[in-house]
């Protein structure tokens, strides 16, 4: 059975897709989550995916029918949120690369 510490980091990395980019700089800030390696990658890819995602939104509202498709990108947030919470290894394409080439997560390959 899943102990109490497992099922909050599930719960955790479910908030830090769902509630970005507030619940990834929560995470950040915490002495006791950011010690934890899957978490921390979650919170930094899903704040990185969040301004991507704000910026490509604010272009998008160039005109109105454009404007409506802005939500969509509201849909990958949900479907990785999901496979985190099922104990899956979330790759966002090129935000994951970029963020270990920046080593802000100290993301290790395994």
């Amino acid at each position: 059975m899943n102990s109490p510490a497992d099922s909050n980091q599930k719960l955790y990395r479910l908030l830090t897709y769902l509630l970005s980019p507030i619940m990834p700089i929560i995470v950040l800030v915490s002495d006791s989550m950011k010690k934890d390696p899957v978490l921390k990658k979650d919170a930094v890819q899903s704040l990185a995916y969040a301004v991507v995602a704000f910026v490509i939104s604010i272009i998008l509202t160039v005109t109105v029918i454009l404007a409506c498709l802005a939500p969509v990108l509201f849909i990958p947030t949900i479907i990785w949120a999901i496979q985190s919470y099922q104990g899956k290894d979330i790759n966002i394409p090129v935000i994951t690369d970029f963020c270990k080439k920046q080593n802000w997560s100290r993301i290790s390959r395994g």
